[in-house]
């Protein structure tokens, strides 16, 4: 049986799991039934909206993968192009080598989530960094986490909750991002989650941004906690979530992408670091 349908979709990833160390046929019918429906009802009643969050952080591996997370974020950005979405920086952390710690991005066009909404997740690279003198294979990771803006929110979030902070922004703007207080970040209190937004010129209009940033976190992270009540107590020890799991490795001396959810491997990885996406994309579909 294939169970890679099931395993790709975070609200029956753990029931997927269960089902693989179960012995008795009559329950495995039963929790496959479980399964279909769920799929089913998640597809009639999904929403895709047009507006995306896309965050990259460096994972494992130090400056390598810094410069794995911006490449990352450049293959996301070249294929928004191709497909004629807009994009734009909400914010960045950047080492000194140019490599990102962290970064933000907003995208907006036909289908972004629908074609995205899979790309969550611990992505890894195995190449031999330039710096590498012996010609050692190095691994290192960043995670993608793609957010859904949706014009009505599913929850709501307690002022009192949230801690807000200002600071001077830079880069694009003008010379009164560099002078006046306008980069928000607002911190909820409960969680701990974050977000920020430095590109608008008032900070007002930076709150808003920074606002609805959060809210998309806040979504994922209740969505993970409804998907976790699916499972079964084993199921639920095994994994700690979408985000923890490393969902694609871009073996560079092999020239090959592998995707683990769907067990199928592509050439070329630096025509896919380019935003040749598709022929990944399409094989979710």
């Amino acid at each position: 049986m294939d169970l890679e349908k099931y395993k790709s979709n975070p609200k029956t990833r753990y029931l997927a799991q269960a089902l693989e160390s179960m012995g008795d046929e009559e329950q495995k019918k039963l929790l496959i039934a479980q399964m279909d429906k769920i799929l089913k009802d998640d597809e009639e009643g999904e929403e895709f909206p047009g507006e995306i969050v896309l965050e990259t952080r460096a994972g494992v591996g130090g400056e390598e993968a810094a410069l794995f997370a911006r490449e990352l974020a450049d293959m996301y950005r070249a294929y928004a192009s191709r497909q004629g979405w807009s994009v734009r920086t909400l914010s960045e952390s950047k080492t000194d080598i140019g490599g990102y710690k962290e970064a933000v991005f907003e995208m907006r066009g036909k289908d972004a989530y629908k074609r995205l909404r899979r790309e969550t997740g611990v992505h890894r690279i195995q190449r031999v960094p330039a710096t590498e003198k012996s010609g050692r294979i190095h691994t290192s990771t960043a995670s993608i986490a793609i957010l859904p803006i949706r014009k009505k929110p599913k929850i709501e979030i307690n002022p009192a909750d949230l801690e807000t902070e200002f600071s001077r922004a830079g880069g694009a703007g003008g010379q009164n991002v560099n002078k006046v207080e306008t980069a928000v970040r607002i911190v909820h209190r409960p969680t701990g989650l974050d977000a920020r937004s430095q590109v608008e010129r008032s900070q007002a209009a930076n709150r808003e941004r920074a606002l609805a940033v959060l809210t998309a976190k806040l979504e994922q992270l209740e969505e993970e906690k409804e998907a976790q009540k699916y499972a079964s107590a084993r199921a639920e020890q095994i994994g700690t979530g979408e985000r923890s799991e490393k969902i694609r490795t871009y073996n560079v001396p092999q020239d090959r992408v592998t995707d683990h959810r769907v067990k199928e491997s592509w050439s070329n990885v630096q025509k896919i670091l380019q935003g040749n996406l598709d022929p990944i994309l399409d094989a979710f579909a």
